[in-house]
């Protein structure tokens, strides 16, 4: 058994190539990643490689909200056109940046009520990002949820909320996904609500090539770095890390059905 890393972007990764940062990860214990699909250009560019590389390597596709003003009826017609791909597993990278705000609020929150609606009636999971947003990343998955008549499965990635927007996203059915973050100097208020999710709803991630863990931080990230966050997340629990692989490779055959995993 191997850690997955349940967000990655491999083409994005600097200074290595897709196939020698695949090999560095299983050498260093990781064996399964999910590379994520931001906007229009690399949504071909991510189901490729993970057509290329699946099952080690599974792929989402979606808009992020920094491309929420670029979302249309035509690249929704991709996303759903290839949902039924063995290598999709879920809908993503999905939700609301209010903190750079490239895209309008109102944009962004289109785009992520239309893509919660399309895993919603796809039955697929979703990757959330969700910066300086909570009050209305909580609402619009209410809204979707009361609208659906049941919850979105999937996670919020790359956790730096509060323990307020960890309650709530644990209430309508998501799981928390840690980064490297909870490994930097001032992450206090993240490893606190690391200790307060519970085990069964955790995952981790690299979000690579960005937020590399101590002691890597100030580098571009990779994969196998995931091993870093783990030990963290590890302790933070009072678990070792061979029980929080255990836990985390469940945690991740549950929220990604589809996904083949052979770790």
């Amino acid at each position: 058994m191997k850690w997955i890393d349940v967000h990655t972007h491999l083409n994005f990764l600097k200074n290595v190539n897709v196939e020698e940062a695949l090999a560095a990860a299983q050498s260093a214990g990781v064996g399964n990643v999910i590379t994520i699909g931001t906007e229009p250009g690399d949504l071909p560019v991510v189901l490729e490689l993970a057509k290329k590389y699946y099952p080690v390597v599974a792929c989402t596709l979606g808009i992020h909200p920094h491309e929420g003003g670029v979302y249309s009826n035509e690249v929704e017609e991709f996303i759903v056109r290839n949902l039924a791909e063995e290598e999709v597993v879920a809908v993503g990278e999905i939700g609301l940046d209010y903190y750079y705000e490239h895209s309008a609020r109102g944009a962004q929150k289109e785009a992520f009520r239309r893509q919660l609606e399309i895993a919603l009636r796809h039955e697929m999971p979703v990757e959330i990002h969700t910066r300086d947003a909570e009050e209305d990343t909580i609402e619009i998955l209410s809204e979707v949820k009361s609208k659906a008549g049941k919850n979105v499965s999937g996670i919020v990635h790359c956790f730096t909320g509060t323990r307020w927007l960890a309650e709530k996203a644990l209430d309508l059915g998501l799981d928390i996904s840690i980064s490297g973050v909870v490994t930097f100097k001032k992450a206090d208020e993240l490893r606190e609500v690391v200790r307060y999710v519970p085990l069964d709803r955790l995952h981790i991630e690299t979000d690579a090539p960005y937020l590399s863990p101590v002691p890597h931080r100030g580098q571009p990230n990779v994969p196998a770095y995931v091993v870093h966050t783990a030990k963290m997340v590890a302790e933070l629990k009072g678990v070792s890390e061979e029980e929080l692989k255990s836990q985390t490779n469940l945690n991740a055959r549950r929220v990604f059905p589809k996904w083949r995993l052979d770790s």
